[in-house]
């Protein structure tokens, strides 16, 4: 999929193409020699070499301009593919703890919902630049540098749960929503709280590089609340924040912290509050402005949509045994992706 303007150079290098040929149709026709001998120093009747000098510039010219809009539109070829063709490798960027998306098994490998899709990708790109054995390197990413890493070419895409945010749009890029999330609020059920008013002067851990406090103190129901903010480097020491009391609540997406509990010493202990602070869509971080390999990732998530596999992997990471434990999440798919599966879309909130 060509972006906006690289569509518009893509046109006006046909124009300038179309008027080249014009203008050497027209200079063939001139006469290329005077019909009568001139007297010197002078031109022969009918013929000047002015025009043909004028139409010759006019040519250069138009040529020039076209040729150097096909050099744009070359570069915009180039990016991740050419990249990953002249490394002969692709690296996937992937998380440590978002359960059931992107963690590390029991042998420490990558798995999840979201690397399933990543790898269905990489396997296109094997297939598109006919490298059948194009080495899939696995590289670790945080909330805190995923965006800097895909940006300075550390990764390839990023393969985790990612919110795709008009903000982050800024910076980057997504593929087609692969997953609708809530972001919520979990507290011990041993608690006192029952609101989100009830977590004035307390302790709220969040992970570092998420804006699920920033939510919070958004919410109309948190106006006026004074809580103190506290910072995991990841969701699995954010919740271990909760779990040993050194904080309150936990604010996050709802699968994430549901994968986290699921897995905890004590699932029971813990309880989701009422209020949701916004509904989230998830998506696979790539570069921006990289249309061919956009391209690329669109078509096979969409052609994974279509053909159910989608929702296959989704019953395979959210309602049947997952490993290390074989916990069933038991988390069924929500109407809201559903229908982003039924009519993909890569819309940000």
């Amino acid at each position: 999929m060509l972006t906006a303007s690289t569509h518009r150079v893509n046109i006006i290098a046909h124009a300038q193409l179309l008027l080249a040929r014009a203008m050497l149709i027209r200079l063939a026709v001139l006469p290329t020699r005077p019909a009568v001998r001139p007297v010197r120093g002078q031109t022969a009747p009918g013929f000047s070499s002015r025009p043909r000098h004028r139409l010759m510039s006019s040519i250069a010219a138009c040529l020039a301009l076209s040729l150097g809009s096909v050099g744009v539109i070359a570069q915009d070829t180039g990016g991740t593919l050419k990249k990953v063709r002249d490394s002969g490798m692709i690296v996937v960027g992937h998380r440590d703890s978002s359960i059931p998306f992107s963690y590390l098994d029991d042998r420490q490998a990558p798995v999840g919902y979201s690397v399933d899709l990543c790898l269905r990708i990489v396997e296109a790109v094997k297939d598109m630049l006919k490298m059948p054995a194009l080495k899939v390197q696995m590289q670790a990413v945080t909330s805190s540098n995923r965006i800097p890493l895909l940006q300075n070419g550390t990764v390839d895409l990023e393969c985790g749960s990612t919110t795709n945010s008009v903000e982050r749009q800024r910076q980057v890029a997504f593929g087609l929503t692969t997953f609708v999330t809530n972001v919520k609020v979990v507290v011990k059920k041993s608690s006192a709280i029952q609101s989100l008013a009830d977590l004035n002067g307390k302790p709220v851990v969040t992970t570092s590089g998420t804006t699920s406090v920033q939510l919070l103190r958004a919410h109309e129901k948190a106006k006026g609340i004074d809580f103190r903010e506290i910072y995991g480097k990841d969701h699995a020491e954010s919740f271990l924040l909760l779990e040993n009391d050194r904080a309150a609540a936990f604010v996050m997406d709802d699968i994430l912290i549901a994968g986290l509990v699921a897995n905890s010493r004590n699932a029971r202990d813990y309880r989701f509050l009422d209020e949701v602070l916004r509904t989230e869509p998830y998506g696979i971080m790539i570069r921006k402005d990289d249309p061919a390999f956009k391209k690329l990732v669109d078509d096979t998530l969409a052609s994974l949509m279509k053909s159910g596999d989608v929702a296959r992997l989704y019953a395979r990471w959210f309602t049947s045994p997952i490993p290390p434990r074989g916990i069933n999440l038991d988390f069924p798919i929500s109407r809201e992706l559903a229908e982003a599966i039924k009519s993909p879309n890569d819309r940000g909130i």
